[in-house]
């Protein structure tokens, strides 16, 4: 049974839902969307065992029972390093631009790091607390890539960090806009680097961002991605999880192939 609840709910009715799949035997577990900060804040105690990620990131996107015990997990990490996997090569990397700071660049972020996957990522967040939150937690990790965080809300700003990058890297819309949001993190101006990637983490709403990077793809041989692999990923990393069972890449692309219908179409 789903739980729609508002934004910042507050902490008593994010631990009545717990509570309830807690206490209920016929409830696996479930998966959490817009409130995985809020709601690892309020429930923390209840929660009888916590993974690795959920430690480090401080949030749970997923809830699941083990032998009678509730456990969080944080699964963005896992799910985030599929979806790049299918698109985004072990060799000939440039560097990583990450547009946003929130909960899913945390995940790409730390996906990347521990995996020593790039030399350098850069970071754009248009707060600083975001950006210090990001930073304790890339410490955690150790490791020898190089991350750099930049403070900016400009787009014209962001396009001059593109426009640094060498070629073959990756540079990711993090910020919501496009979906939550109006607009694009950059200008029309901006270059993506040349047999770079473009990935969109958004898969519906306008698409700003998108259409710049489709806008490109011939004449800087760019490979282009929006966010419903990764969509599809999150699901299927919370089902193993909840129901205890291995969905392999045959079994994503099934998955895949069936909710397609079901995709938003790109205005």
């Amino acid at each position: 049974m789903g739980c729609d609840l508002p934004i910042h709910a507050g902490a008593a009715r994010y631990r009545e839902a717990v509570g309830r799949i807690k206490s209920d035997p016929q409830e696996r577990g479930a998966l959490v969307t817009t409130h995985k900060i809020d709601l690892f804040d309020a429930c923390r105690d209840m929660f009888d065992a916590v993974d690795q990620y959920a430690l480090l990131c401080g949030e749970t996107s997923c809830l699941a029972k083990r032998e009678g015990q509730l456990v969080a997990f944080a699964t963005d990490p896992i799910s985030s390093g599929r979806a790049l996997g299918e698109f985004y090569p072990e060799e000939g990397r440039g560097e990583v631009l990450c547009l946003g700071g929130g909960g899913s660049a945390v995940a790409i972020t730390v996906n990347l790091i521990q995996r020593q996957a790039v030399s350098r990522i850069t970071v754009v967040n248009r707060s600083a607390g975001r950006l210090a939150a990001m930073r304790e937690i890339h410490a955690r990790l150790g490791g020898a890539t190089h991350v750099r965080y930049v403070e900016n809300s400009d787009p014209r700003s962001n396009d001059r960090l593109i426009g640094e990058l060498p070629p073959g890297s990756l540079v990711i819309n993090a910020t919501g806009m496009g979906k939550d949001t109006p607009g694009s993190p950059i200008t029309d101006a901006g270059q993506f680097p040349e047999a770079g990637y473009a990935w969109e983490l958004n898969y519906r709403g306008d698409l700003e961002f998108l259409d710049q990077a489709m806008r490109q793809r011939e004449g800087r041989h760019l490979h282009v991605e929006d966010g419903w692999r990764y969509f599809i990923h999150g699901w299927a990393v919370v089902m193993e999880h909840v129901f205890e069972i291995d969905i392999d890449g045959a079994k994503v692309a099934r998955l895949a192939a069936i909710s397609e219908p079901e995709r938003p179409p790109h205005r």
